[in-house]
């Protein structure tokens, strides 16, 4: 039962994480748009080039090569669907961009079709951010869990990765809750919860996939998990790097991320 409670610990520091996103926000500040811009580039050049070196050509090594796509696929399609059903977004920019936007709050009013008074639209706002940002994560939990049971490097290369975004993350969400309500423990709160549903993901995978684990189903699970992190990377850490940095900071990041990622493989 040893490497079950190891992929379950490893979950759950990636996904606490976003604690120490809302510490850094609380006894720091919100960071400079050039160091989150670094950030998310670097943590999305670790992502993808830990996807394709190791977790698709592992699917492939086990299932072929076709069949290892589709795996692969498979996992950005789930992330896709989770992304259109459920939808988060970081405050970055702005923390509190309804609250000073008069334009913005005003047009909260009328979407929302109804007399909403602006502390409960803020309130809205930090409570979708941070059910976003826990549904998000639950597949990251299951991630990192695969990968340890797969081998316990490969799950500690997962981990630091999503760790590594997970923080700005935990930002985002204590910085929104903090524009709405003057609770000092509140932030914390939240970020812990938006964070906890990674250890909840490895948890149900552990239930429900543990007893059937083989070489097989890990091999066709491994690029699913390759699939989420580079739907993560593409679709969510690079477009926002390259907003908040200016030109080739994004890249920067990506090689930096890359390079410290080819080291760490070589090495473990």
């Amino acid at each position: 039962m040893e490497p079950i409670f190891t992929a379950l610990l490893l979950s759950a520091i990636a996904g606490l994480s976003t604690t120490i996103g809302s510490f850094v926000a609380f006894f720091l500040g919100k960071p400079s748009n050039k160091s989150i811009s670094f950030i998310m580039g670097f943590s999305a050049g670790v992502m993808i080039l830990l996807s394709f070196v190791e977790l698709l050509q592992e699917g492939i090594r086990t299932n072929g090569t076709f069949v290892g796509i589709m795996f692969f696929l498979l996992g950005m399609g789930i992330m896709l669907l989770i992304d259109m059903g459920v939808s988060h977004y970081y405050e970055f920019e702005d923390d509190s961009c309804i609250d000073d936007n008069p334009d913005l709050s005003n047009r909260s009013y009328h979407q929302s079709g109804n007399q909403l008074s602006k502390q409960t639209q803020l309130r809205k706002t930090s409570l979708l951010v941070t059910l976003g940002v826990f549904i998000h994560n639950f597949p990251e939990g299951m991630a990192t869990f695969i990968g340890t049971l797969k081998d316990f490097e490969l799950g500690l290369l997962i981990m630091i990765a999503i760790a590594l975004h997970n923080i700005p993350e935990g930002i985002a969400v204590a910085a929104t809750v903090s524009s709405c309500n003057d609770s000092k423990v509140k932030p914390f709160l939240w970020s812990f919860l938006s964070g906890i549903s990674e250890p909840i993901g490895a948890l149900t995978v552990g239930l429900f996939l543990f007893p059937f684990i083989s070489d097989v189903l890990l091999g066709a699970m491994l690029p699913v998990v390759g699939g989420f992190m580079i739907y993560i990377s593409l679709d969510e850490l690079l477009p926002m790097s390259r907003s908040l940095g200016k030109e080739h900071l994004s890249i920067l990041g990506i090689s930096a991320g890359m390079f410290v990622m080819a080291i760490s493989l070589a090495i473990l």
